[in-house]
């Protein structure tokens, strides 16, 4: 259900209780790769930005002016889908627009199961 990808290699990966509360501090940038329709019948994670999937090259891209505001490829990322396999293509593609530090949080279930809040 974890995963991490850094700089030249794999290591543990972030759990989900940590994860809500680096988000909270502000350490940690959350990112939802679900479709629209997911996040308008289940709501998201609660400080989470969201950017469908198929999305994640041009609104992560830090080159493209498209780039979503409060993304910094310096700061660590964690994603999540619905159950982890689509977070772990965006885990990719952000590794590919050099984002140094990404996790897999799995899915919003994760999230809610640590004690992360939901927003409609």
């Amino acid at each position: 259900m974890f995963g991490f990808l850094g700089r030249g290699g794999s290591a543990p990966g972030l759990p989900a209780d940590e994860a809500v509360r680096m988000v909270a501090e502000g350490t940690l940038t959350l990112i939802d790769v679900r479709e629209h329709g997911e996040v308008q019948m289940t709501g998201k994670a609660k400080g989470a930005i969201h950017i469908p999937l198929m999305m994640v090259p041009l609104h992560a891209d830090p080159r493209n002016p498209d780039c979503r505001e409060g993304l910094s490829t310096g700061k660590p990322i964690a994603v999540y889908c619905a159950s982890g396999a689509r977070s772990q293509s965006a885990m990719q593609v952000l590794h590919r627009l050099g984002y140094q530090t990404i996790h897999n949080l799995g899915g919003l279930h994760d999230w809610v199961a640590a004690g992360g809040s939901v927003t409609r």
